[in-house]
């Protein structure tokens, strides 16, 4: 007899998730931790409204986004600021390692509860047809193995290959930082939208890529769920490239800058996996000159692509549409569609 899809499906492909719901006594160190962390996509005993794909989608603006950026980025290197100049003292490497490990920990975290009470007073992208995937009960540790992997891998990759202990937060170069932030996103998704592209084109390359695929309705603790090898490059490898390819284009890229950059694509990852019916673009100082072109990537597109699957594929950017633009792979938008943008509802992202 042949087999039915039912018995066909591996076990460990599951995107169930009930176990917030179980019996506490049933919960391992993993979800305790996320349970503590309360870092949720949602709350479960509170609402999320749902809409259809005719209603209007609040628009959320530039401004908006890259000022919460800015200032959960800055105010951690004033605090530094402030201590190098009140005792003349420096961090050291390791000092400045848990320091900026915990201030990036802050930043998500303060993130993903923002992110949380924008779900609940707007909705989700196609929330008419589905809810949004939790984490599921068989990838609880591997979720939370993800999400400390990169939190954890970034700054110490960071602090080896660019920190000088005498140079305090004052030393940024001014002259490049705007130029720095602007085009990181741009390089690092030229090289992020290959490495996807062929992961999803070439045979082979699909078993590293198909986990993170399982989930079709993303929301921020998935943005890094999935097997190793791509975990390896979303971590350190793409950050790896773009950073030598900026210094490479004669750019300083100090701790300070790429520490910066580092923060913005973060808030991208996130953001871009949460879901939220918002029409919303990743922070950048060139959005609104790629808006020009159709290239800016809004929370849309890459939910659409995770509902697409694998072959022929679209939306492979993750921090703008520029690539995706310039090599004929934008899908058309179903509720972002400008006729749908409710530009008089400009909502944003509260800062506290």
């Amino acid at each position: 007899m042949t087999p039915t899809m039912t018995t066909m499906r591996n076990p460990n492909d599951s995107m169930k998730s009930t176990w917030r719901t179980w019996d506490k006594d049933q919960w391992k160190i993993p979800h305790k931790i996320l349970e503590h962390a309360n870092v949720h996509h949602v709350d479960l005993d509170r609402e999320v409204p749902v809409h259809s794909k005719e209603d209007k989608i609040p628009y959320v603006s530039d401004w908006a986004l890259n000022r919460w950026v800015i200032v959960h980025a800055g105010i951690p290197l004033l605090i530094h600021q402030l201590y190098n100049s009140i005792t003349g003292g420096h961090f050291h490497p390791i000092v400045s390692f848990f320091y900026y490990y915990y201030a990036s920990r802050l930043f998500t975290t303060r993130e993903l509860r923002s992110l949380r009470e924008l779900g609940h007073k707007y909705g989700f992208l196609d929330g008419d047809k589905h809810e949004r995937d939790g984490v599921p009960d068989i990838g609880v540790q591997k979720a939370l193995i993800s999400v400390l992997l990169a939190g954890f891998v970034r700054p110490l990759m960071t602090i080896y290959m660019t920190y000088n202990v005498n140079e305090a937060p004052i030393s940024l170069n001014w002259k490049w930082i705007a130029v720095e932030v602007s085009l990181y996103g741009i390089i690092l998704d030229f090289w992020f939208y290959w490495y996807h592209r062929i992961m999803h084109d070439v045979n082979g390359l699909w078993k590293f890529h198909r986990t993170h695929h399982l989930t079709k309705h993303p929301n921020p603790l998935l943005t890094i769920y999935a097997d190793s090898e791509q975990e390896f490059f979303d971590i350190a490898g793409i950050p790896l490239m773009t950073y030598f390819t900026m210094r490479l284009m004669g750019m300083p890229m100090g701790f300070y800058e790429w520490h910066i950059c580092q923060l913005y694509v973060m808030f991208a990852e996130l953001a871009g996996h949460s879901g939220l019916r918002l029409h919303a673009a990743p922070p950048n100082p060139l959005t609104w000159l790629m808006r020009i072109f159709d290239a800016e990537l809004v929370i849309e597109d890459h939910d659409l692509h995770h509902r697409q699957g694998w072959k022929k594929s679209h939306n492979y950017g993750k921090q703008t549409r520029v690539w995706d633009r310039v090599f004929g792979t934008c899908s058309p938008r179903i509720e972002s569609v400008e006729a749908n943008i409710d530009y008089d509802n400009s909502i944003g992202m509260p800062i506290f």
